[in-house]
């Protein structure tokens, strides 16, 4: 199937879909738990779907890690619009998102996130991402939630591993949750950033085992997550790894 026209299939789906559960948001307003819970079951549907339009050839490793019924910090790198879609499709119920303030511009899917009460931080101004930090701490402590982040910041232009930053710390510390890494693998050439253009790939998804994060606060927070961006490393083929160390 031609990638425009699979573009164009999705596009409507997410139309369609998007103002379906915008309906039950709005009647969910005053409730924002249940607000986030609706859209996980809305993710595995729409994820799984927008996953298998895409031609892409998913496999899975380490499934049993994805524990719905234990609150933890899920980290996943980020090197495709693809890598979105595995996050919602493979979140388990109670996860809430944390993502950058500019995504209420993804057609759709940012008005989606915005409704559902998932986390959008300004990092141009460090006040109001740290205030949204310290409400997300709170609604994750009162709702028994998990947290689904991308710690490199941004996507990645080329699929090569950035640098993490210290977010996934700070939450450790605050909520006492274990982190979970999701090591996303050849994701990058399903949808190579810029381009209208699909292509099948071989997409090769690894849940690690849980973290313990309990004895993070009395460690340096850089020694922390640089422990935790070569364990990613680990698990990634050579052509995602940073230029220096890949050479």
């Amino acid at each position: 199937m031609p990638s425009e026209l699979r573009i164009l299939i999705g596009l409507v789906y997410m139309a369609i879909a998007s103002a379906v559960q915008a309906v039950l948001l709005v009647l969910l307003m005053p409730w924002r738990n249940l607000r986030i819970r609706s859209c996980n079951y809305w993710g595995w549907v729409t994820g799984r779907f927008c996953t298998w339009l895409s031609g892409s050839r998913v496999s899975f490793e380490g499934w049993e890690h994805l524990d719905g019924d234990r609150p933890a910090i899920y980290v996943s790198n980020h090197t495709s619009i693809l890598d979105i879609f595995l996050g919602i499709w493979l979140g388990p119920v109670g996860v809430v998102g944390v993502a950058k303030k500019e995504v209420v511009y993804y057609p759709f899917f940012g008005q989606l996130y915005w409704l559902s009460g998932h986390l959008r931080l300004d990092r141009g101004d460090h006040g109001k991402a740290m205030a949204a930090m310290r409400e997300l701490e709170r609604i994750v402590k009162a709702y028994r939630l998990s947290i689904w982040m991308w710690p490199e910041g941004t996507r990645s232009k080329d699929g090569r591993l950035r640098p993490f930053k210290k977010g996934v710390w700070h939450l450790a510390v605050a909520t006492g949750l274990p982190v979970v890494p999701v090591v996303v693998a050849g994701a990058q050439r399903v949808w190579p950033k810029g381009t209208t253009r699909l292509q099948s790939a071989d997409v090769h998804v690894t849940i690690l085992p849980a973290i313990d994060t309990s004895g993070w606060s009395a460690r340096d927070a850089d020694e922390v997550v640089d422990e935790l961006h070569a364990l990613f490393l680990e698990h990634l083929p050579a052509d995602q790894h940073p230029l220096a160390q890949a050479a």
